[in-house]
């Protein structure tokens, strides 16, 4: 480049100044008559090389400008997941769902109100907390399926307390936002659109939670960029910074 940048120099010199190339006269040496038009030729030809090869790094420069900044996680809350060994994720429905097997964490300080089995969800596993701090303090989430308690109702939790077990059972596990009442899942309701087991998924109060386990730094259910089915209720975040 920095050759192709000094004969375009060159030659653009000669093409501005033809007595530079007159000068083979006075010295008695004879030159084609189509000389000065060569030279024109070859100075403009090497002159837009040279000035594409110094547009280059604007180019990257507004590459570099354009990157979408990246999103802020909530303060407070931590990816529950973040222990989980092979987690998987597997796709939005009533609330997310995961494969894998490991601890799993609470999001943030919270209080659990149920610590058992549920006969209604696959694998029967069914933990429920409120969160008393942060951006969603006051909503109540659910852990189910395919896990095994770590905790009683009643107890005080925080980010870095492992609420349950999760394991291999064939089911995975679902995660998600639960009624107030800690039932059942928040998109049953009909404020959320009464959506249950059998869809249509993903819901947008799934979806919702999914948003804010990416946050967090979890994986992206397979079907995250799906229409979503059903509305979220007014006290659920649509954002978090």
């Amino acid at each position: 480049m920095g050759s192709a940048w000094l004969a375009a120099t060159h030659w653009r010199e000669l093409a501005a100044h033809p007595a530079a190339v007159n000068q083979a006269d006075e010295f008695g040496v004879q030159r084609p008559s189509a000389l000065p038009d060569l030279v024109t030729q070859r100075a403009t030809a090497l002159a837009a090389l040279a000035g594409l090869f110094s547009q280059q790094p604007k180019i990257m420069g507004m590459a570099v400008a354009s990157r979408p900044a990246q999103a802020v996680a909530p303060s407070g809350y931590l990816n529950p997941l973040r222990a989980v060994t092979g987690l998987v994720p597997e796709r939005i429905d009533e609330g997310v769902d995961f494969g894998g097997s490991g601890p799993v964490y609470a999001l943030g300080s919270a209080v659990i109100t149920n610590a058992g089995q549920n006969a209604g969800w696959p694998g029967g596993g069914w933990i429920t907390y409120r969160l008393t701090d942060g951006p969603d303090a006051g909503l109540m989430v659910y852990l189910a399926e395919d896990v095994t308690p770590t905790v009683q109702a009643g107890q005080h939790v925080t980010a870095s307390t492992v609420i349950a077990n999760m394991f291999n059972g064939g089911d995975g596990i679902e995660t998600g936002w639960a009624q107030p009442t800690g039932v059942s899942a928040e998109s049953e309701l009909p404020e959320a659109g009464g959506i249950g087991g059998a869809g249509p998924f993903p819901t947008m109060v799934g979806l919702n939670f999914d948003q804010l386990l990416q946050l967090l730094g979890a994986p992206a259910a397979p079907n995250a960029g799906d229409p979503a089915y059903g509305t979220l209720p007014a006290n659920y975040p649509a954002r978090w910074n």
